[in-house]
């Protein structure tokens, strides 16, 4: 039997954090009027149809329909279960919770899920790489080589750098005791067997770094060899349930929050890079895990970011691969600098050779313009002396330019144009000109088209008795003595299923003795479907003054349609039976809706 918390506690809890502060960790929200606006965590969209209300500690997105309150919120975007995000939240709030609780987190539960099976050996196996590199004599020249290359206890730690001993089946004997399957153990990634069935571990005398996903928890390795011989440099786990590097960004657990606060990433090459900028105090890093920035990670920064700093390596890979995340950074929505590595040097060596401040000041700090970066890269493999060549630059700087909205910033680097080739500035500006209405000509007929194709997005018009009942649940939500009045004159004869069952657990609610609560009344619901309709309800705005005409209007309209329902039964009923020629039921049945009529 699981633990069950309190009633009381999730209230106190809910009531100590502000959902505004909780949700402004995941989605950049913005005042309008009494609510907060944000592009929904959830789906893709362009334009904010994510609420969040502070007075009712509830959200609700108005494009895809999910809403709930707090706990929810954590549920959905993190993958919690609902103890994990109550004792999130606790932590926020600095609430002890019972003892029993906090065991039943502390030690792994045995679960059926793979996934979560899959995290708990990835945890395991990460505490004892961790503890052999530290505390044993086995681990102790990996401990001196990482000292030797500038990496403090207190980074090997905050990192939980580890090491894997030079044995074949180490580990997976380990592993296998605490009661993994060895078929399991490969599916996860952290061994390897043969055709002849024998098996070996995947990472030998290797130094181990966790790979952690954006909850903190281990769901892979990358080993790196001390000594590189003819092994690779660098071996990773392979992609399995839990880890998959389109999705995952390294170091993001703990960056968050120094992101949110700067609104300001810098993104790296690798993880190396990443932990070398940690120790130079820049928090805010990242890094993508061996593959090109994807999609997924371009709407995640954007998320939490206004402005990402590019900073990969100098070689020609490394400037390439900064032009193509530039592009995805910038369609995702995000204002883009790009720190430039003087050439011949990654972040890592850079931060080695000249030092922490200098790379703080004259790397990062020094960021420039992406317009700044793309003029020097569509300078690359070009004679600007040669006329074919400058004129090729010229028109590709042009057309960077009809992208930019900044007008100043356009006038900018056309002055410097115009100076670097002795060329009339006015004639730039008019090259411009034709290529901004050259543009607005195609995004006019690409609107015409997409007008011509479009479905229609807005909430279809609802019949008067559904805004009725949407009406008196959201008086209900807020105001005790409107809903015991529904109980008497309605009770559950709503005309809307969902309508029936949401006001079934709200005179429940408040037949335990809740006052108001929307937010935690959203807990008590057991399913997300009905989470959804009463979090939009919720977000109507009513009177706030309970008005009796009004209230009154509402039951007259809900009763009116039920009326007409059962009208429309007995019709068909009475149909059903002439057509079965059962002639004396219909004419009970006529004899019934005279009377019902006569009502």
């Amino acid at each position: 039997m699981g633990k069950r918390i309190p009633d009381e506690l999730i209230e106190e809890i809910q009531k100590s954090v502000d959902i505004v502060d909780v949700i402004g960790e995941y989605v950049q929200l913005r005042k309008q009027g009494r609510n907060y606006f944000g592009l929904c965590p959830f789906h893709g969209e362009n334009t904010p149809s994510f609420s969040v209300s502070p007075e009712k500690q509830i959200f609700h997105c108005f494009g895809c329909g999910t809403g709930g309150n707090v706990i929810s919120f954590l549920m959905q975007i993190e993958g919690y279960t609902f103890l994990e995000a109550v004792t999130n939240l606790a932590e926020k709030a600095d609430i002890s919770l019972p003892d029993e609780l906090q065991q039943a987190q502390d030690f792994p539960r045995k679960t059926s899920n793979e996934a979560e099976r899959m995290i708990q050996v990835y945890e395991l196996a990460n505490k004892f790489y961790h503890h052999l590199l530290l505390n044993t004599k086995e681990g102790q020249n990996a401990l001196n080589y990482l000292l030797t290359r500038g990496f403090s206890e207190e980074i090997i730690k905050t990192f939980e750098i580890g090491y894997a001993l030079n044995q074949k089946e180490f580990m997976t004997r380990f592993l296998m005791k605490k009661g993994f399957s060895l078929e399991f153990l490969e599916k996860a990634g952290l061994m390897i067997q043969k055709e002849d069935g024998s098996y070996f571990d995947r990472f030998r005398d290797r130094i181990i770094f966790p790979i952690k996903d954006h909850n903190g928890k281990v769901i892979a390795f990358s080993g790196r060899v001390m000594n590189n011989g003819d092994q690779p440099k660098y071996l990773n786990s392979p992609e399995t349930k839990i880890f998959n590097k389109r999705k995952i960004l390294y170091n993001f657990h703990q960056a968050r929050l120094h992101i949110r606060k700067k609104q300001e990433v810098v993104l790296f090459e690798g993880f190396a890079d990443v932990i070398s900028a940690v120790k130079a105090g820049i928090l805010h890093s990242v890094a993508t895990m061996g593959t090109s920035l994807t999609e997924e990670h371009a709407k995640l920064l954007s998320r939490h970011a206004e402005t990402v700093i590019i900073c990969y390596d100098s070689d020609s890979a490394g400037v390439e691969a900064t032009f193509r995340a530039s592009k995805l950074l910038s369609h995702a929505g995000c204002k883009v600098k790009v720190a430039m590595v003087p050439e011949g040097y990654d972040p890592d060596d850079y931060i080695k050779q000249f030092g922490e401040e200098k790379f703080r000041q004259d790397v990062v700090g020094a960021s420039v313009t992406l317009m700044a970066f793309k003029m020097q890269y569509y300078r690359k493999g070009k004679k600007l002396q040669d006329e074919a060549d400058r004129l090729k630059y010229i028109e590709e700087i042009i057309d960077e330019l009809s992208m930019i909205s900044n007008e100043i910033e356009q006038e900018l680097y056309l002055k410097q144009l115009a100076e670097e080739f002795s060329l009339s500035k006015d004639t730039l500006k008019s090259q411009l000109k034709e290529r901004l209405a050259a543009k607005k000509r195609d995004r006019d007929r690409n609107k015409q088209a997409a007008i011509f194709y479009q479905v229609p997005q807005t909430r279809p018009l609802l019949p008067a008795f559904h805004n009725a009942e949407r009406m008196l649940i959201a008086h209900m939500l807020r105001n005790k003595e409107v809903a015991e009045r529904v109980l008497r004159e309605i009770g559950v004869e709503f005309n809307i299923e969902e309508h029936r069952a949401i006001v079934t657990y709200l005179y429940a609610y408040y037949e335990e003795g809740h006052d108001p609560n929307i937010s935690h009344f959203l807990s008590k619901l057991p399913h997300e479907t009905l989470s959804r309709v009463v979090s939009d309800i919720a977000m109507m705005n009513i009177n706030t003054e309970t008005n009796d005409k009004e209230i009154k209007d509402y039951i007259t309209h809900v009763l009116k349609q039920r009326e007409m329902s059962i009208l429309k039964e007995k019709e068909a009923e009475k149909k059903e039976a002439e057509r079965q020629k059962d002639y004396i039921k219909a004419a009970q049945i006529a004899m019934e809706l005279i009377q019902l009529k006569k009502r």
